[in-house]
């Protein structure tokens, strides 16, 4: 039909779309969701249970050995509770049961408490069961939880991690930020001993530099020894000078005085605790100092392209400092990456502890980590009897780890990239 002249033809309606909806970039990723709730369940439980599993429990003979080192070794290689168990291994947890129990079941059904402990059925068996050493996680060759020294082990690995990865953040960002901004031959100087130590194997270099440093220490601590020692037998030269020579020669004199000097010098070595420690921030520093390259490179090319941007320009025009640029310009516009790549930096550092302490050269034992854990339980495999859960759990907590810190770096760098965002 046509249209009357002088009338216009008549508009469509327009179809009124939903509004979009807002996306959440922290949840953009529904496997760094997961990542985070299993990084933040083992933080609660491997570092806020670190006071107890280093106290002590106050057992008589185990007195100031931290519940990580405690056990008894009749209860070796023990299974985890809920594990079946066999004739053989039954009648070794009989023989775990207290004495007074054993023989209080005994008397009840009028048997002897060695016959009773060699039942693995029938109703003095059942009555034993009860009574057996219970770990959830199986005990090591030494009758120690499993449970306790993975959870204090991983409160070591995810410390040196945690650390490591910071240390290698701090690094980087300075070292990336100083040759991005202060280009030219700075800048070349500065990109060309990155790609130097680019080309050294990663793992050798954190091997010779945790040897370097230990080595150093032990030097430091065998100079302090002789030094002390010498100050030691002047202190028992001039105690025992105000006496006549006859009085010299009493031994029980002599060692007064050395004991004297022993109390008030001290002999220069250093305690269990503080060797731990040692080692702990040599591995520390090791793996950190070398883990800044990518964060080095990744930041000088971010600041490349910030430092050209109108307001730098403008900061600078307005007679800004470098620090104040940095502190108000650089650094907002650098967190993005920066958070990225050191949540992708802890699993590194983690592997890399636990690799260097499963070769013996990182946390030395009786201190626990997964890596000297896994390295424990490796040797207690055999075709005739295998102790599984020495090696197990360790290694499942370490590669659930490192697999949840990887999902909350990818959540992280969808996060923030608004171009990977859900459509």
């Amino acid at each position: 039909m046509r249209q009357e002249a002088g009338k216009q033809p008549a508009s469509v309606p327009a179809i009124m779309a939903p509004p979009p909806g807002r996306d959440n970039p922290l949840t953009r990723s529904v496997a760094g969701l997961i990542g985070v709730g299993f990084l933040a369940v083992m933080l609660l439980a491997c570092l806020g249970s670190l006071p107890w599993t280093l106290g002590s429990s106050g057992r008589e003979g185990e007195i100031g050995l931290p519940r990580y080192n405690q056990g008894e070794a009749r209860e070796g290689r023990l299974p985890p509770w809920w594990w079946p168990v066999g004739k053989d291994r039954a009648r070794r947890l009989n023989e775990g049961v207290p004495e007074a129990v054993a023989a209080e079941i005994a008397a009840r059904h009028g048997a002897d408490a060695e016959d009773v402990r060699a039942r693995t059925s029938g109703s003095a068996a059942e009555e034993l069961r009860a009574h057996w050493p219970r770990y959830w996680l199986g005990s090591d060759v030494l009758g120690r939880s499993v449970l306790v020294r993975s959870l204090s082990g991983g409160a070591i690995s995810l410390g040196i991690g945690l650390s490591a990865a910071l240390l290698s953040v701090l690094i980087g960002t300075l070292y990336g930020v100083v040759s991005g901004y202060a280009g030219g031959r700075v800048d070349g100087v500065m990109m060309r001993i990155v790609d130097v130590l680019y080309g050294l194997p990663y793992i050798l270099l954190v091997v010779l530099l945790a040897v370097a440093v230990d080595a150093l220490v032990e030097r430091r601590v065998a100079s302090r020894v002789e030094s002390l020692s010498k100050e030691r037998a002047a202190y028992v030269e001039r105690g025992l000078s105000g006496f006549d020579a006859e009085r010299r020669q009493d031994k029980a004199l002599v060692r007064r005085v050395e004991q004297e000097a022993l109390e008030r010098i001290g002999t220069g070595e250093l305690s269990a605790g503080r060797r731990n420690a040692v080692n702990v921030v040599t591995l520390l520093v090791a793996i950190g100092g070398v883990s800044w390259l990518t964060m080095a490179r990744v930041i000088r090319g971010q600041v490349l392209s910030l430092k050209e941007q109108p307001f730098i320009e403008a900061a600078r025009a307005m007679g800004a400092g470098w620090g104040r640029i940095f502190g108000r310009h650089l650094l907002p516009n650098l967190l993005g990456p920066i958070i990225v790549y050191a949540t992708l930096t802890v699993p590194q550092a983690i592997l890399q502890e636990s690799f260097l302490s499963f070769l013996g050269i990182g946390v030395k034992p009786p201190l626990p980590s997964w890596g000297n854990l896994a390295a424990e339980g490796l040797v207690q495999l055999n075709p005739y009897e295998s102790h599984w859960w020495l090696l197990f759990f360790p290694c499942l907590l370490l590669g659930l780890t490192l697999l949840a810190l990887n999902f909350v770096g990818e959540g992280l760098r969808e996060a923030f990239d608004p171009k990977r965002g859900r459509r």
